[in-house]
Order: C-alpha cells, then structure tokens, then sequence
C-alpha cells in the first residue's frame, strides 16, 4: 500500500540514487545537505517527496529481514514437524529477493513501465503466499491438536465439491492477477484519467480512437524517463478501456464465487466479505475517474486489490486438502 502511495504520489523518481537517497542512508533535510545533494545529482531535491521513496525502502528491508527469519525457521524444523511449509517459505525468499531487484530497477531504469508492473506483482504475490503460508500453519497446527487430543476430525466447512470450489478460486487468483498487472500498467503508463473524467464513457464516446498496437508494447529501449508517460492519447485510452473491460470479467466471476460461498456453511462470512470487497473495488475504480484521480482513493483502490488476492490465498489455503484428506 505504500508503495502504491509512492508511485501515486509521483515520488518512484524522487531518490535518483539506490540504495541510499542522495548518497545518504536517510534523506537530505538541512539546507547544506540539500545544497550538496542538488550539486551531485542531476535531480533536485524534493524532500517531501525523498522521504516517501526512502522511508519506502526500509519497509521493504524490514519485510526482507522477516522473511528470512521466516524461511529460516521453516528450513530449522522441516525435520521435525511436517506441519511447516518449509519449501514455500523459500520461495517467499526468492520472491522477495527478486522485489529488490525491481525496486533497484525501477529507480535505474527511470520508471520503466514493465518494471513498475512487475515491481507492482512481486509485491501482490509476496503478500498471497505470505498469506498463504500462515494460514496453511493455522490449519495444519488445528488439525495436529485434534489428533493429539483425539478429539473427533475436523468438519468439512464446504462438504461436495471441494475440487471444483478450488478451481473456481485459482480461477479468482487468475483474473485478479491479470487485473492487477493491467491496473499497473495503467498507473506506469499515466492512463488512469486517459479517458476524462467519463464513466462509463471514454472522452464523451462509447469507442473512441484508439491506439492497441502501440498501448502494450512492454519494452521500449533503456535510457528514457519514462515519468509522466511516454505515450499519446490513443494508446493511453486503450489501455484504461482494456481494464475496464477486464474488470468486468473479474468482477462477474467473484460475485458468483462469493455468492457460492456465503451459502455454505463455515463460509458465509468469507462469501460476503469477498461480495463487499468486490463491490467496494468496482466503486473506488469508478470514483477514481469521475474524481480525478485523488491520491486517497487511488491508495484504497491498491489495497482493495491488495485484499482481494489475500481473500483468495486465504479461501485456496483453506479449502486445500489436509493429511486427512479434508479441507482445513
């Protein structure tokens, strides 16, 4: 959610150098440091953006260090206890190294928008599997009391059917990724208010001129400033209709889903707050249009998407077979 603030505040750019911020660990505040920083660096100082992208940073460190500390406890008692998803735990390692790199890149390579993008998804799936790991060691520490207590087996919360209720939430995961990825792109490419403030129409027509061929060519050549955008009018517009489109899909398939949902019982609270989230989404999207794009609802809408996908990793992680051969 904070980096969702940084970038939408427009402050990606605003420590030109990586790891530290104008040769600094911190950022730049008194009037010499500032004097020096502007006279080594091509881009001035702008403090009230330095600290966002810095301060930024160390959440990402913090969050590397616990996942470390995570995946080496996994890795300390896989022996020991095969409760403990000790292999995922090593791939929050990897996604979470790989996140640095695109946070390093991001900064070198000037807003890249397939860098922001993968930055944006690095952090959506390090959030899902981190979600999914707990609740996983939830599940399988419940189960292990009721055997040690012999006490009677877990209830199955959505008895028949559970293979297709699984599919029908990776399917969920899916969509939800793709639209996220076409939200980032979106953001990296300045085209949230591609279309005016219209909704839900597109600069006053239901299908203006558009630009398909050129709105998602991922790479285009190292060495521009890709802040404010690259792109023209055209362009930008198919790439706010194309996740419009997309959301409807989305949108469609998680109502249904959740609607399945809250009519099982041990699962009501999940359909409905999965129902809520969604609609809450389709609202904040459509407020960030017609309200031109303020920084508080355009913050929200990253986390609603933020909360979606850890719905989702939380309902898979639940419904996913325990050594009994039930869902947790």
């Amino acid at each position: 959610m904070f980096g969702a603030f940084v970038r939408l505040s427009h402050a990606g750019l605003s420590c030109p150098d990586w790891p530290t911020c104008y040769g600094q660990l911190t950022w730049p505040t008194r009037p010499g440091d500032i004097a020096s920083a502007n006279a080594a660096f091509e881009r001035p100082v702008e403090v009230g953006k330095a600290w966002r992208e810095q301060l930024h940073r160390m959440i990402a460190g913090a969050l590397m260090l616990a996942t470390f500390f995570l995946a080496a406890l996994g890795w300390r008692a896989r022996r020991m206890s095969s409760n403990v998803p000790w292999r995922a735990t090593l791939v929050a390692v990897v996604l979470i190294v790989l996140q640095a790199l695109l946070g390093m890149w991001t900064v070198t390579l000037k807003l890249k928008p397939v860098i922001v993008m993968a930055h944006l998804l690095g952090g959506m799936a390090t959030l899902a599997l981190l979600v999914w790991i707990a609740t996983r060691l939830h599940c399988r520490e419940s189960e292990s009391e009721i055997v040690a207590t012999r006490s009677h087996p877990l209830p199955n919360p959505s008895p028949g059917g559970g293979g297709a209720k699984r599919a029908a939430v990776v399917v969920g995961i899916a969509l939800v990724a793709i639209q996220i990825a076409l939200g980032g792109w979106t953001s990296a490419n300045y085209a949230a208010l591609a279309c005016g403030f219209d909704f839900p129409k597109c600069l006053g027509e239901w299908w203006p001129a558009l630009d398909f061929r050129n709105a998602f060519v991922l790479w285009r050549g190292v060495g521009v400033d890709y802040e404010g955008g690259v792109l023209d009018g055209p362009a930008r517009a198919a790439i706010q209709l194309v996740h419009r489109l997309f959301a409807i899909l989305v949108a469609g398939h998680l109502l249904s889903l959740g609607a399945r949902l809250a009519r099982l019982r041990g699962w009501r609270v999940a359909g409905w707050a999965l129902i809520v989230l969604v609609i809450a989404q389709v609202l904040l999207g459509i407020g960030n249009v017609r309200l031109g794009l303020p920084l508080p609802i355009a913050t929200l809408h990253n986390l609603g998407a933020a909360l979606l996908l850890a719905l989702l990793a939380w309902t898979l992680a639940r419904l996913a077979p325990t050594r009994a051969g039930r869902p947790a």
